[in-house]
C-alpha cells in the first residue's frame, strides 16, 4: 500500500499524465487517428501550463501563502522539525546531505539558538525502497549538533514515514517528556497547510514556522525578458506545480482519511 499511495499518484502530475496519454496517442495512431491527435494535444498542454512559471508560482502560492507569521515568532515548548530535508551519508557522499527542503533543517537550528524553545524533536524515518540510509531523524540530529544544538535538547522520531506519523509520533514524545504547551512547527511552506491540520487535529498546539519557500518574490513587475522566460516551459516550473499538486492530492486523501 505504500508503494501504491507513491507510485499512482505519479500519473496525476501533469510529468506522468503527459506521458501517459503520449502512450494512448502513440497505440492509437493506426486506427484511431483522432483520439491520437487529441492525447498529443492534451500532453502538450499539460506540459505547457505545468512548465509555466508564472502558473506554477501562483499555483505554489496559494499553499505558501496561508501561514506566514504576522512577526516574530513567540516562546514555545518545543520547535518540531519534520523531515524530507536530507540525504544519508551513502557513498560517495562523504557525510549527511540535505536537499532543498535542508531549509528546515537550518531554520529548526536558528530558532533554537534564538531561544525560542528549550528543546528540539526531529521526526523522520527512512524508506528503503526510496533509497534506505539512517532515519532521516538521526541525520538532522548530526546536522542540529553541528550547528551548536546540543544533544541533550534533541528528542528524535526515527519511524515516521509520511505526514501524519509524524504528528503521531511527536505527539507521542510530547506526552512521555509532560510537554503541554505550544510547539513550533517547522516545514516547507507549501507543506505546512496540510502539516498544521493534522497537528490540530490531534489537538497539539503547533504555531507555523514556515521555511523553504520555493516562490520567487524579487520582482514585482517583471520586465519583457523575464515575462518571456516565464512563459517558455521549464522543468524548474514543472517540479513546483508538481509540488503544489502533490499536497493538494494530500489534503483530499488525508482529508478523505479523516486525518485532518
Amino acid at each position: 500500500m505504500f508503494f501504491l499511495s507513491k507510485f499512482l499518484p505519479l500519473f496525476l502530475y501533469p510529468l506522468g499524465l503527459a506521458c501517459l496519454l503520449l502512450a494512448v496517442a502513440i497505440a492509437s495512431l493506426a486506427k484511431r487517428p483522432q483520439r491520437a491527435k487529441l492525447c498529443l494535444g492534451m500532453s502538450l498542454g499539460l506540459l505547457v501550463f505545468g512548465g509555466n512559471s508564472l502558473f506554477a508560482q501562483g499555483l505554489l502560492w496559494t499553499l505558501e501563502g496561508q501561514n506566514i507569521p504576522a512577526g516574530s515568532l513567540p516562546q514555545a515548548a518545543a520547535i518540531v522539525v519534520l523531515g524530507g530535508a536530507t540525504y544519508s551519508a551513502d557513498p560517495p557522499r562523504p557525510w549527511v546531505e540535505l536537499t532543498e527542503a535542508g531549509d528546515r533543517v537550518l531554520y529548526g537550528a536558528k530558532l533554537f539558538r534564538e531561544d525560542k524553545a528549550p528543546l528540539v524533536i526531529l521526526s523522520g524515518g527512512r524508506v528503503p525502497m526510496l533509497g534506505g540510509g539512517n532515519p532521516e531523524a538521526a541525520d538532522m540530529a548530526n546536522l542540529m549538533m553541528t550547528m551548536g544544538v546540543p544533544a541533550y535538547a534533541i528528542r528524535q522520531d526515527d519511524f515516521s514515514l509520511n505526514t501524519y506519523e509524524n504528528a503521531v509520533n511527536v505527539q507521542k514524545i510530547l506526552q512521555t517528556e509532560n510537554i503541554y504547551g505550544p510547539i513550533l512547527l517547522v516545514t516547507s511552506a507549501f507543506h505546512m497547510p496540510r502539516s498544521l491540520a493534522i497537528f490540530h487535529h490531534l489537538g497539539i498546539n503547533a504555531i507555523a514556522a514556515p521555511s523553504d519557500f520555493r516562490g520567487n518574490f524579487t520582482e514585482d513587475n517583471p520586465g519583457l525578458p523575464s515575462l518571456l522566460l516565464s512563459i517558455v516551459p521549464q522543468a524548474n516550473a514543472l517540479d513546483k506545480t508538481t509540488l503544489a499538486l502533490k499536497e493538494y492530492i494530500g489534503l483530499v486523501i488525508y482529508r478523505l482519511k479523516g486525518w485532518l
